[in-house]
């Protein structure tokens, strides 16, 4: 069974930073395409970063200069480094995995985690 278990969240002051993880176990064959997503109260769930399994990274346009994808393919593991965090930021961050689980003879499927939260006062 393949699950993903995001940490690293908290409560920042505005200006402040935070790296969340997120590390996919279980029976796995291969890792792709890895993402960070975030929704805010009230709002919809919106793309921050993702990254390929070779390291090709795309931002949305509101993290861009501020926040880092990054991935270690030893540990099945993707990284947000987050800087400058503003209270806009404010949100339940949730990373997604494309991963072939072992035996599934090629088939990708998508799995998510259960989320963690991140509060930048002001």
């Amino acid at each position: 069974q393949v699950q993903l278990v995001e940490s690293g969240g908290g409560l920042v002051q505005v200006g402040g930073s935070l790296r969340l993880s997120c590390a996919a176990s279980g029976s796995i064959f291969s890792v792709n395409d890895m993402a960070w997503y975030r929704q805010a109260p009230g709002k919809q769930r919106e793309l921050v970063a993702t990254i390929t399994n070779g390291g090709g990274t795309n931002y949305a346009d509101s993290v861009k200069g501020r926040f880092t994808i990054s991935r270690d393919n030893a540990k099945n593991t993707v990284y947000l480094q987050m800087n400058s965090l503003q209270p806009e930021d404010t949100a339940v961050y949730y990373c997604n995995a494309d991963i072939i689980p072992a035996g599934w003879a090629g088939m990708k499927l998508v799995y998510g985690g259960q989320g963690t939260q991140v509060t930048v006062s002001s």
